[in-house]
């Protein structure tokens, strides 16, 4: 037996007693890594962990009865869109997601964000934030910052300035490059261009996460594009909410899976996330506008619709796109700022009460400035399929909320990590509770390799959440989103607690996770 095996059993002869100012009592050690959980204590100290298992203490500290509670890591979200909700006053607490029992977000994703990474994160660090934080450089941003949104390649001025820019921001310590090759501009970029990036991201150890170039007819050829690039670069490969959108592509996880293995196998380094739901959720725009009519600024994409040549082309395009979701049934409106009482709305129900075409209400809200949408564009089967697979993390793509808000948003972002471990697993048994656990902490640590966090271990930061099996769960649906999730009893975010007996105290503990190539 190890000396790990005797610890945790009780049996490590001699082993001293430890200095704590906390310890949790008799609750079910899930420990991050997927092994079976035990029964046992955890003591922390400052914002540490001290010990796991069994063992003597010293002094007064307080103690946690844990009994019939699991005690975790805090989870890590791979793949956040809180960027700038995490600067202001309002969401910078991160409630949505401490609720969820989350300790650490990753922002920048999907090639979205703040490129200045050291200016972002001063912001953060002087208004203080509620989880941790750490942030990838946005390749779409890097690209708008450099030749707005071109729909061509760059010149070679304009690439050496983007790999600057890419340089700059690891320095800084982000932990890697994102795309999000479906939208503008970083859609109009060719493989060479993302792999020359990819390689500044290789010399520092990050890593490439990506939305991939198409999620639905062409995902096959868009991971193996996602993989070609890793391999070229010299950079692990992080597919972000790897899905299988639309119907006439439903059935292809298999296939997607296999393709993922084959790399793996092959001994690339391949991961991916997903969020445990059938829709999605993005801009209306990137999902029914072919990219093609996308390039330039608004005053552009109008001058097309209008133009008696490509308007017709353009509204046809739309068109094809609509009635692939249903003609509108499978769309609603998370958010249009014109009109808020089409929030939470298919746009479907939306052309029959306004009594016009759906291809209309489209065009009319892309006339005025678009709008954010919840798309039911998946299978449960899909879901599920990925979901079993160790490789693949949980990650919300969400972003903080607003409880007061008056949009009707995907509700991932209050319910991802409760659904996942609270319905999926403990409840439907579709996989286990140390592999849901695991796909929500030592995973993304190993994802990231973000170093000690992610695991209850001797020594690694108290980050660390607490929860009531029984109650853990999602309370956001899609018609009413604004719902913190249940059953977090205790939440600790570098030591101290953020969440008490289910309730936020108010501290804001989280901290900036700079990666370890970053210059001081």
């Amino acid at each position: 037996m190890t000396n790990v095996a005797l610890l945790l059993c009780g049996l490590m002869v001699g082993a001293p007693a430890v200095e704590a100012d906390v310890v949790l009592r008799g609750g079910l050690l899930v420990d991050g890594s997927g092994s079976p959980g035990v029964v046992g204590d955890l003591a922390l100290r400052k914002d540490r962990i001290v010990a796991v298992g069994k063992f003597e203490v010293v002094g007064k500290p307080r103690t946690i009865d844990a009994r019939g509670l699991v005690i975790a890591p805090g989870f890590i979200d791979l793949h956040t869109h809180s960027d700038a909700a995490l600067t202001v006053p309002a969401t910078r607490a991160n409630l949505s997601y401490l609720y969820q029992g989350v300790t650490t977000v990753v922002t920048g994703n999907c090639g979205m964000g703040p490129v200045d990474v050291a200016g972002y994160y001063r912001e953060l660090e002087k208004g203080k934030v509620g989880s941790n934080v750490l942030h990838l450089v946005p390749h779409n941003a890097v690209r708008r910052q450099t030749m707005t949104n071109a729909n061509r390649s760059p010149t070679a001025a304009e690439r050496k300035k983007m790999e600057a820019l890419v340089e700059q921001g690891m320095q800084a310590g982000a932990w890697g490059l994102s795309t999000g090759l479906i939208y503008v501009p970083g859609t109009y970029a060719k493989t060479d261009e993302v792999v020359a990036l990819a390689k500044v991201v290789a010399r520092h150890g990050g890593l490439y996460a990506s939305h991939v170039r198409n999620e639905g007819t062409g995902l096959l050829e868009a991971l193996a594009e996602a993989l070609t690039i890793g391999r070229l670069a010299g950079v692990p490969v992080h597919v972000s909410h790897v899905k299988v959108s639309g119907r006439l592509s439903w059935g292809k996880s298999g296939d997607a899976i296999a393709l993922m293995l084959e790399a793996r196998r092959a001994g690339q380094v391949v991961t991916a996330d997903q969020y445990p739901y059938v829709a999605s959720s993005t801009r209306l725009d990137a999902t029914l506008v072919p990219a093609r009519f996308r390039a330039g600024e608004r005053k552009d994409f109008l001058a097309r619709l209008d133009d008696p040549d490509q308007g017709p082309i353009l509204r046809k395009a739309i068109g094809q796109n609509l009635k692939r979701a249903r003609d509108g049934a499978s769309i609603r409106i998370a958010y249009y700022k014109p009109k808020p009482a089409w929030h939470g709305k298919a746009l479907a129900t939306i052309a029959a009460e306004q009594k016009k075409p759906a291809l209309d209400v489209v065009l009319e809200i892309e006339r005025n400035g678009g709008a954010q949408i919840v798309n039911f564009n998946m299978s449960e089967e899909d879901v599920r399929l990925f979901m079993k697979q160790p490789f693949v993390a949980t990650a919300s793509d969400g972003s903080s909320q607003l409880l007061t808000a008056k949009t009707v948003p995907h509700p991932r972002s209050y319910g991802t990590f409760p659904r996942k471990i609270g319905r999926y697993a403990l409840v439907e048994k579709v996989i286990a509770l140390e592999q849901a656990v695991r796909s929500a902490s030592g995973l993304p640590a190993d994802v990231l390799r973000l170093p000690e966090r992610g695991y209850l271990k001797a020594g690694h930061f108290a980050d660390v959440v607490v929860f009531d099996p029984k109650t853990f769960r999602d309370a956001a649906t899609f018609e009413r989103p604004h719902q913190y999730a249940t059953g977090v009893r205790y939440l600790f975010v570098n030591g101290a607690l953020a969440i008490e007996e289910g309730k936020h105290g108010g501290a804001l503990t989280g901290r900036v996770l700079r990666h370890k190539g970053a210059k001081k």
